[in-house]
């Protein structure tokens, strides 16, 4: 880690300089030599940092909604290409670079913040070592040394020896449990994060090799905090636990205001901006608007089921989505919803093989010993031959001259000899 860390030295100064300028401020609040002072330092670190990589952020969001446009051609290209999994690859990749879509964009925030990250470990490394660094002077490096969190050094580790820990004035037991503790939350919170993308802001209806990707990073990133967590000083923990903080943050904020089409996050949205339209008979937010005007624009075809439910919801209220993206009163909406509830009701249930055959037995049992009505007894008396005198019975059929074919005979023409 130390080698990697120094790879990062040239931003050293920087990061360090940052943290002395925020150290001021805290440390005439709390006292120059507290853990206080020196926690919050690199805590606002890492606030300055995210709010810098904001435009990156939304460049993410934006790589990534790509990315769920392009499912249903994913889809199709792995049902076409299913026996040869090479053939699948290249189109996927044809795909992406006809469609300027990178499906590693989910990485480009740790991988900004990764310079920051080795730059801080480094800073802390010296801290530790009692050594200068950046613009971090002899006196406070000393200062940065008595600093406790909780009774930790920010420049101890979990794997510290027990000499290295008394020699930051501390308590072994005391890092470890911090460590540790901070360890399970950095991991959590990373797990958190990862998992509420994948279960409220992706479409689960299609599977892709993007959605494959995010559940294998919704397991193996928090391992490798994990497991890399216990060689972090405390200052690293701190930086990384708040990262991962503002990162869960920053993403409940986007998927309830910007959700994934036909996610639950989505279908959790238009059902809060159906009862706010319902309940005031317009819409007043402009992102509402901006949202129903888009819907409003698709065919019936091209909705999902979430943006289908709120159209169904908007009729069943008696109003209509308008190009502009507001609603109007309409009684034919409400009609033709109530008469689509109305046939979905008169529509008869669905039986079962068993039950046809059953109702099928009992039917021809029925028709054996049921009485007979007047016409059945007038048609039975029809059918039975009448005898005049022994002679033949009148109706019965005649039989046919020797020489002439049985069966239905066909009329002679009118000018043939009789």
């Amino acid at each position: 880690m130390d080698t990697i860390a120094s790879l990062f030295s040239f931003i050293t100064t920087p990061v360090s300089w940052i943290i002395v300028q925020f150290h001021k401020l805290y440390g005439a609040m709390f006292g120059p030599d507290t853990g206080w002072a020196w926690g919050l330092s690199i805590v606002s670190l890492v606030i300055l940092i995210r709010i810098c990589l904001i435009p990156l952020f939304v460049k993410q969001i934006k790589s990534t909604r790509n990315m769920q446009a392009l499912q249903p051609k994913m889809k199709a290209i792995q049902e076409r290409y299913k026996s040869d999994k090479q053939r699948q690859s290249e189109e996927m990749m044809k795909l992406y670079k006809e469609t300027g879509t990178n499906p590693l964009s989910s990485c480009l925030p740790i991988l900004a913040q990764s310079p920051f990250f080795f730059a801080l470990y480094h800073v802390l490394s010296k801290i530790a070592s009692g050594d200068e660094i950046g613009v971090l002077n002899q006196s406070l490096v000393d200062s940065a040394r008595q600093a406790h969190i909780f009774g930790a050094p920010i420049a101890a580790k979990f794997t510290d020896s027990p000499e290295k820990v008394e020699a930051l004035n501390a308590s072994l037991t005391d890092v470890r449990i911090v460590t540790a503790v901070m360890i399970v939350l950095m991991s959590a919170s990373q797990f958190f994060t990862q998992r509420q993308l994948m279960m409220k802001n992706v479409d689960l209806t299609v599977k892709t090799p993007f959605m494959q990707q995010q559940k294998m990073l919704m397991y193996i990133f928090p391992v490798i905090f994990a497991v890399m967590g216990i060689n972090f000083p405390v200052g690293v923990l701190v930086y990384w636990l708040t990262t991962n903080v503002w990162t869960m943050g920053q993403q409940m904020y986007v998927i309830n205001q910007n959700p994934t089409p036909g996610s639950k996050a989505q279908d959790a949205y238009l059902q809060r901006m159906l009862k706010s339209v319902t309940s005031h008979g317009q819409v007043r937010s402009r992102r509402h608007r901006n949202v129903l005007q888009v819907i409003a624009a698709k065919s019936t075809s091209d909705r999902n089921e979430n943006e289908r439910r709120l159209i169904s919801g908007l009729a069943k209220a008696g109003l209509a989505a308008q190009a502009d993206g507001t609603v109007a009163k309409s009684d034919t909406a409400l009609a033709e919803a109530e008469g689509g509830a109305a046939h979905r009701r008169q529509q008869p249930k669905r039986q079962s093989k068993s039950q046809r055959q059953s109702a099928a037995a009992k039917g021809s049992e029925g028709g054996d010993t049921a009485p007979k009505t007047s016409l059945d007894k007038g048609d039975a008396e029809g059918s039975k031959p009448k005898s005049a005198g022994g002679g033949k019975a009148a109706g019965a059929p005649r039989q046919p001259k020797s020489g002439q074919r049985k069966g239905q005979q066909r009329p002679k023409h009118p000018s043939s000899k009789k």
